[in-house]
């Protein structure tokens, strides 16, 4: 019987698309983990994110500290972005915060995009129904939305920069209508 080993790999790695100065793609080595605040012990769980990965943000906002990227989804419910190349995301995270909030691997669950560049506000303005201008989502904000049909999550990281996630299994699909978008703009 033939002996074979799997290999987790991203769905898009390797992706470049560039046109113009924007850019678009798909960040390698990142990891996933969703925490989930114990009802009742909220106040001990957000000390102890504190503690490891810097203040929870205000739900609608996201932060970067100490390497993480925090994600506030929800008032119970936050991501844990971060770069880490091997299948061990959910350990790390749930060791920080010893019991403290529960922690699941989300990693392969998603996808994720980087939009860079002068056009990239405008890329999103065709496909995406949130109002992306600064003064109404500015650097930090995140929302949860539609993009041509596929549930994401865009985080605007800098000024000209966001982060785009949706479902691995509709990566392809995901891709493309970011791409679709970058084109049709030029």
């Amino acid at each position: 019987m033939p002996d074979f080993t799997l290999t987790a790999a991203p769905p898009l790695a390797g992706l470049h698309h560039s046109i113009d100065g924007t850019t678009l793609t798909s960040p390698e080595g990142l990891a996933i983990v969703s925490l989930a605040l114990p009802l009742g012990a909220e106040d001990k769980a957000e000390k102890a994110i504190k503690t490891a990965f810097g203040a929870l943000p205000d739900v609608g906002l996201s932060s970067e500290a100490k390497g993480h990227r925090l994600l506030r989804m929800g008032q119970d419910q936050a991501f844990v972005i971060f770069e880490c190349d091997t299948p061990d995301a959910e350990p790390k995270v749930a060791g920080k915060l010893k019991g403290a909030a529960y922690t699941t691997d989300q990693t392969d669950a998603w996808c994720i995009l980087q939009l860079s560049g002068p056009r990239a506000r405008d890329v999103l303005e065709r496909i995406c129904m949130v109002n992306l201008h600064p003064d109404a989502f500015p650097v930090g904000a995140l929302a949860r939305t539609i993009m041509e049909h596929m549930g994401s999550v865009v985080v605007r990281t800098e000024a000209d920069t966001y982060l785009l996630m949706s479902a691995s299994s509709s990566a392809k699909s995901f891709a493309h209508a970011v791409e679709l978008s970058m084109d049709n703009i030029s």
